[in-house]
């Protein structure tokens, strides 16, 4: 990524500087196939440019430089595996204003969006450059006497990391991060809709001396047969996916044949409960933060407020009144705050989701309608007067709409909240110190968020329960996914 300072606000400037073959061995390659697959701007459903798509044997070619440097880069001194994801962290912090426009090219969101993504994905590289120096061990006598046992980590070995389209830097880096510093070496499948970040920051990886070999990107437009033929392979030892449910249990399958490890963060449907002891202003705050973030496209977004009765009507009309002021238009434009969703397959679900959601009578407040022309829009809407238990709450909208039930007593907003097969993240607002250590404590969800609207942080585990996944990302746990436990028994 080349372009000058001067120029990271012309997308055309910025799309020349990107790298678009595959990422193997440290450089931009061709696919075997010499084939290629556009990759659209939301905004005008145009074609920004074409990728390499890699093929199976791309797939293996990869894994095979992997391998073929892998216990070289597990020997690499952890200060110096860290020192090159810190010099990554700087080169990217370096270009934050082109990175954001890549990102609102490719995924379409509003630019805002975008550099709030830049600065918390590359804060995956420092957080990890730290961590490297501190994996840790132990040492101790045995109860009985008998000996004494040490307790080392090694790397778990090559590992794939299959990425979504929706945060395409930071779960990259959230990823890479804690695999390169504990000494794994690593091949990487983006979403085919946004596989541009991904191999923008597989280039600045290389600047920053990051051996060939040890990262690889394989964007492709074959999805399946480019990760069955990785996962299928006995070399693979640890899987990390994020995406939907359904293809998360798939790719546990897989795993389970070969008994690799896997990470999966999976589907949400995120309850935000209001209370009417809560700071009504704060909570409509926090609601427009976890519902708006990314235009809504989050496993984190708030996906159905249940509001108590007496506060509904006062929380809603003023929730309206902040999503209406959002400004609808492709996400490069100034003063744009909400783009356009990513493809027309999920505009077209969120539309299917919000009909059904008003032939049940739900009632709309705003919005609710595509917007004729070009470009995969659909506008901020707000929902009121929906049963807690219809087909919408179900279902993980992933776009910018906001859905109020009520409810009256705090046993039945849990009940409610917790009516789900999934449980990522979680909000709720009160006052009240007591019902929030309470709440916070029954709410079936690996993340809460207490009086917060945005609870994602680098330091923090990342993570849910029931059909949300398994293991976790970032904090001091992220790096424990890519290590393997040995003891050794000692006289």
């Amino acid at each position: 990524m080349s372009t000058k300072t001067k120029d990271v606000l012309d997308p055309q400037a910025v799309l020349d500087g990107i790298p678009t073959g595959l990422w193997i061995n440290g450089e931009s390659t061709p696919s075997s196939s010499g084939k290629t697959f556009p990759v659209y701007d939301p905004a005008t459903e145009e074609p920004l440019v074409s990728v390499a798509d890699a093929t199976e044997e791309d797939a293996r070619t990869a894994l095979d430089k992997a391998c073929a440097v892998a216990d070289d880069w597990a020997a690499t001194a952890p200060r110096e595996r860290g020192e090159i994801l810190r010099r990554t962290f700087e080169l990217l912090t370096a270009r934050a204003d082109e990175l954001a426009m890549l990102m609102t090219l490719e995924l379409g969101r509003a630019l805002p969006d975008s550099a709030a993504e830049t600065k918390y994905g590359t804060e995956f590289l420092r957080w990890f450059a730290e961590e490297a120096v501190r994996i840790s061990g132990r040492f101790t006598t045995s109860p009985a006497g008998t000996g004494r046992i040490l307790v080392s980590h090694a790397p778990v070995g090559p590992s794939l990391a299959i990425t979504p389209w929706n945060f395409p830097l930071a779960m990259g880096t959230r990823k890479i991060g804690p695999a390169l510093a504990a000494g794994n070496v690593m091949l990487v499948k983006p979403a085919h809709e946004t596989p541009l970040t991904m191999l923008a920051l597989a280039e600045a990886f290389a600047e920053a001396g990051l051996p060939p070999g040890v990262l690889s990107v394989l964007p492709t437009s074959t999805s399946s047969k480019v990760s069955t033929a990785i996962i299928t392979d006995d070399r693979i030892r640890k899987i990390s996916f994020t995406g939907s449910t359904p293809v998360g249990q798939t790719l546990m399958g897989q795993a389970a044949e070969r008994v690799q490890r896997t990470s999966m963060e999976l589907g949400g449907n995120a309850p935000f409960l209001v209370f009417d002891d809560a700071d009504i202003d704060a909570a409509v705050d926090g609601a427009f933060a976890a519902k708006m973030r990314n235009g809504g496209e989050a496993c984190t977004a708030a996906n159905r407020f249940l509001v108590q009765s007496s506060v509904a009507e006062e929380f809603t009309t003023t929730l309206t009144e902040k999503m209406a002021a959002m400004r609808l238009g492709p996400g490069y434009e100034q003063g744009v705050t909400l783009g356009p969703l990513v493809s027309a397959k999920q505009r077209d679900k969120v539309a299917e989701l919000v009909d059904g959601a008003i032939s049940d009578g739900a009632r709309v407040k705003l919005g609710g309608k595509v917007p004729e022309g070009k470009g995969f829009f659909y506008p901020a809407t707000v929902l009121d007067q929906v049963d807690a238990y219809a087909s919408i709450t179900r279902e993980e909208i992933f776009g910018p709409v906001a859905v109020v039930s009520s409810f009256e007593s705090e046993a039945d907003a849990i009940k409610a909240a917790n009516s789900t097969e999934y449980g990522l993240a979680a909000y709720f607002y009160s006052r009240d110190l007591e019902r929030c250590m309470r709440v916070a404590g029954g709410l079936d969800s690996g993340m809460v968020g207490v009086n917060r609207g945005v609870i994602s942080d680098v330091a923090a585990p990342f993570g849910g329960v029931k059909q949300s996944g398994i293991g976790r990302e970032g904090g001091s746990e992220g790096i424990e996914e890519y290590l393997s436990v040995k003891y050794i028994a000692l006289t």
